[in-house]
C-alpha cells in the first residue's frame, strides 16, 4: 500500500534538508540538490517505517497543506 506523505524541503547555502510532516519520531534527509534531498528523505522514511512499524503514522493527521510565512518581531 502506498501512502502519500507531505515533505518540507529547505534550501540552505550548503545544500537541501527535507523532513516529513505527520510521522511520529524524527526523520531527516539531505542532499546537494532538491532531487537528492527527496531521494534521501524517501529512503529515510522507508527505513523509519521498517524499523518502527505502521505506528509511526499519526492517526487522522489533519495536515492538508503547508504554508511558509514571515512575520517581524521586536528583539
Amino acid at each position: 500500500m502506498t501512502k502519500t506523505i507531505k515533505v518540507i524541503v529547505e534550501k540552505h547555502h550548503d545544500g537541501y534538508v527535507a523532513y516529513p510532516i505527520g510521522l511520529k519520531g524524527v526523520v531527516v534527509g539531505q542532499g546537494d540538490s532538491y532531487e537528492d534531498a527527496l531521494v534521501d528523505i524517501k529512503s529515510a522514511i522507508n527505513f523509519h517505517i521498517q524499523t518502527f512499524g505502521e505506528e509511526v503514522f499519526t492517526s487522522d493527521s489533519s495536515v492538508l497543506e503547508v504554508f511558509i510565512a514571515e512575520t517581524g518581531v521586536t528583539a
